[in-house]
Order: C-alpha cells, then sequence, then structure tokens
C-alpha cells in the first residue's frame, strides 16, 4: 500500500522492484483481490499475468493469482 499522498508518482514500482530484485527464485506469485480490478491492471502493466483464482479460507474474498518472472533470472 502507497499513502494517498504519494500515489501516482512511481513509488510504488520503485518499492515493489527493491523488494523483488534481489530475489534468487525464478518467479513471483502475488494474490490480488478479485474486486480491485484496478490493483490487477497495475499488475499486468508491471509484467504480471493471471494464472487463475484462489480463495484460500471459506470466509476469505476470492482472488487472482498472477505471476511474474524476476529480472535476469533464467527459466527452463
Amino acid at each position: 500500500m502507497v499513502r494517498p499522498k504519494w500515489r501516482k508518482t512511481g513509488l510504488a514500482d520503485q518499492l515493489h522492484t527493491t523488494l523483488v530484485a534481489p530475489r534468487p527464485e525464478p518467479l513471483t506469485v502475488l494474490l490480488v483481490d478479485t474486486t480491485h480490478p484496478r490493483v490487477q491492471a497495475l499488475y499486468e502493466t508491471w509484467g504480471y499475468r493471471k494464472v487463475g483464482e484462489q480463495q484460500p479460507f471459506a470466509d476469505s474474498p476470492l482472488y487472482a493469482v498472477m505471476v511474474r518472472g524476476l529480472p535476469g533470472v533464467q527459466t527452463v
């Protein structure tokens, strides 16, 4: 989450890049509440793609499962 004052400044993308860049795994996975299509669309601009949906618990929201390969990591 980025505070409203800092939204639409590119800060969210910078924070995301800083968090995932040093990771050695070949991909990153995140869950997005399906009632927030703008958030899902933002992640798609960052290279994520929706690969399915998941409801981890009976009382939890339905989430879009999104996946993205990490920069500089070769996948087989």
